[in-house]
């Protein structure tokens, strides 16, 4: 029977989302505690591949098993989390149909990108901290470019193995929190290295270097070399995974976690 997991973790000492040889990553150790729990080998795919140093408050995965008969799905949940390590944590577990695909049933994905603009010490792997405000108004037209179908080849990873380039973006812009800022994005699919790439080119432009104008210009270029560097890892935050009703009921959702480190 298939299951889908949602769930949480700090992506610090992680190399990424996916399983890799002679490194520790967040699949690599769901694996081997689902297998544990459940005496069984499970092998999960997630909604998404977070790179090295990338945190998630709302991943999605899925897994086949057969549960033992006086496993319930609440207990199970718990063992899973008494076995992960304390920077993983699993929020919710329900059977899902077999065509349900962690990744590919997905709907709409959100990211969201944390800057501080205080110093503190207790979110320098959580945040990206600025010593200087960025033009917040600027970056907000500049990401207003974003919105609708577009081709991201310039925000994109050099040989990042895409089919295609094409993303429907929904949402896009910068909010104002206690203490910084935070960047949100959702939308229908991400090409590799993209938010990172959004990102670092908007805070060009909130430093004045480039303008709105510009990033725009960057945008319809679909010249990779045009954009600005990809924004520090430890600021981004898979936020929230989205899905049908028939695959994963609204009351079986968790609602992400609006999360800003710091005070």
């Amino acid at each position: 029977m298939r299951y889908f997991l949602h769930l949480a973790y700090d992506g610090t000492r992680y190399h990424g989302w996916q399983v890799q040889p002679n490194t520790l990553t967040v699949q690599q150790e769901l694996d081997r505690c689902l297998s544990q729990v459940l005496r069984q080998p499970v092998y999960s795919l997630g909604s998404g591949r977070t790179d090295t140093g990338v945190h998630a408050s709302h991943q999605v995965a899925h897994f086949e098993a057969e549960f033992p008969e006086a496993l319930d799905l609440e207990t199970a949940l718990y063992r899973f989390n008494r076995a992960l390590p304390p920077d993983i944590a699993a929020y919710a577990l329900h059977p899902v149909p077999e065509h349900a695909h962690a990744r590919f049933s997905a709907d709409a994905r959100t990211y969201e990108y944390y800057v501080r603009l205080v110093p503190d010490p207790f979110s320098v792997d959580r945040v990206l901290y600025l010593d200087r405000a960025p033009d917040v108004d600027a970056m907000n037209r500049a990401a207003a470019f974003l919105l609708g179908s577009r081709d991201y080849t310039a925000f994109s990873k050099v040989k990042g193995g895409e089919n295609h380039y094409v993303c429907v973006v929904y949402e896009a812009g910068w909010h104002v929190m206690p203490g910084g800022l935070v960047f949100r994005i959702r939308a229908n699919r991400f090409v590799r290295g993209m938010v990172r790439l959004v990102v670092g080119t908007l805070l060009t432009v909130g430093r004045g270097k480039i303008t709105p104008a510009q990033f725009q210009q960057i945008l319809h270029a679909q010249s990779r070399v045009d954009a600005s560097g990809a924004a520090p890892a430890q600021g981004l935050y898979l936020s929230r995974v989205e899905y049908t009703p028939d695959v994963v009921p609204p009351e079986l959702l968790p609602p992400g976690l609006p999360y800003f480190v710091g005070r």
